[in-house]
């Protein structure tokens, strides 16, 4: 009767997904991190090539469009900075700052699918846990001032043309200053990055806490 009564107090395991589901997340990780490889691999191969850093985002292009738009629901923002404002304005794709975000996403990337993955097939190395809650300290600072200068860089080509701005009078009554648009997607950074940053570093807190409160102890 113990045993019974335990039973039924006793909290339910949560059920992870199925089967299927699961090996569905494994290759889309797998493939997103093989994807993010490639790009990191075709800028090493381009900077080797050309002995300068400049240019470098023509080599990676392709591949770079394709695996971030493949991830268009979990990161509109980088989806937008790649079609958008990198993609549009050709003008911008030899600034530095297009290098600068690119570097910090592929590192970012690559880390992120493979903690992904691991943890799916429950063998999650503590290197890629540690890399995972760790390497973000300095990657995103770094991609965030890579994306806000190449938004920067493209605003006067912009204003010039008035890409894909709508001004009035038209049939629908409707007018829209893309240069105005993306002043405001910069100044949308200045609230939402210190939240994105300081959660992580609860996170890391919260995961990593324990290992390095017991390194400090031995």
């Amino acid at each position: 009767m113990f045993k019974a009564a335990h039973s039924d107090v006793a909290p339910k395991r949560k059920k992870g997904p199925g089967a299927l589901a699961t090996a569905y997340l494994v290759i889309y990780n797998v493939v997103m991190t093989a994807g993010w490889l490639v790009i990191a691999v075709g800028l090493v191969r381009a900077y080797l090539a050309r002995g300068s850093y400049h240019g470098l985002y023509y080599s990676i292009e392709k591949p770079l469009k394709f695996f971030q738009t493949g991830a268009i629901l979990e990161v509109m923002s980088r989806v937008f900075l790649t079609w958008a404002v990198t993609h549009s304005v050709r003008e911008v794709q030899s600034e530095d700052s297009v290098l600068l975000f690119v570097t910090a996403w592929t590192v970012t990337e690559i880390i992120r699918y493979s903690f992904y993955t691991f943890s799916l097939l429950n063998h999650l190395p503590f290197l890629i846990k540690w890399a995972r809650y760790t390497f973000f300290f300095v990657l995103y600072p770094m991609g965030v001032t890579g994306e806000l200068l190449t938004i920067y860089a493209a605003l006067p080509y912009v204003q010039k043309t008035g890409l894909y701005s709508v001004t009035l009078p038209n049939k629908y009554n409707f007018s829209f200053d893309y240069y105005t648009f993306l002043i405001l997607i910069m100044i949308s950074y200045i609230p939402l990055f210190p939240q994105l940053y300081f959660h992580m570093i609860r996170q890391r807190k919260k995961v990593l806490g324990h290992v390095e409160d017991y390194s400090k102890v031995e």
